[in-house]
């Protein structure tokens, strides 16, 4: 899959930003896709941050549909009471920044679960997606600029036999995990019995 999106070009990064930003766990994915275009085509960077982008906000969208219908009760239902209080507290007081960290932190900052919260407690979509989009692309520029100035090295470890397994174990993980997370989600939503 990822020797497919890499043959994409920039339509890579807007596809898996599309299914990395929404239900499925994909971490660092496309980080490491547009590391590796960067390096191997310099020019495009500008073109690679924005699909990356403007993916990572439709998928954002797609689960902003969701969580923003399903609201606080749907929300309940997917995290323990203690958390869904904490949380609460924090989007009342720091909605922005706290979207903003969500996106610019590696895993395992719970990126989802920050955007599926906003979208629960009906902050506003305009600058939910604004701000995702934004935080982003900076993430996504400061990626590829460090793909600049590393790719050479960048390209020779991915070329090696070690990150082929590495890779082979990493997808591993992403579908485990994705799996898990959307059963997890289809657990929570179905409704309680009275």
């Amino acid at each position: 899959m990822f020797v497919f999106l890499v043959h994409l070009g920039a339509f890579g990064p807007l596809l898996l930003g599309i299914l990395d930003s929404s239900f499925l766990f994909l971490p660092f994915g496309n980080d490491f896709l547009l590391v590796v275009l960067t390096s191997r085509d310099r020019e495009h960077l500008p073109l690679y941050v924005l699909t990356a982008s403007i993916g990572s906000t439709l998928g954002v969208f797609l689960l902003d549909l969701v969580c923003r219908k399903g609201g606080q009760e749907g929300l309940k239902r997917m995290m323990r009471p203690k958390r869904f209080e904490y949380l609460k507290r924090k989007m009342a007081k720091r909605s922005a920044l706290i979207l903003v960290v969500a996106c610019l932190a590696p895993p395992p900052f719970p990126f989802t679960l920050v955007v599926a919260a906003a979208s629960a407690f009906q902050y506003a979509r305009v600058r939910l997606l604004t701000i995702i989009f934004l935080a982003r692309a900076l993430r996504f520029t400061l990626l590829g600029l460090l793909a600049l100035w590393l790719g050479r090295h960048i390209i020779r470890i991915i070329n090696s036999e070690e990150f082929t397994w590495y890779m082979a174990g990493f997808i591993l993980l992403c579908t485990v995990g994705s799996a898990v997370q959307v059963f997890r989600w289809i657990q929570r939503s179905r409704p309680v019995p009275a």
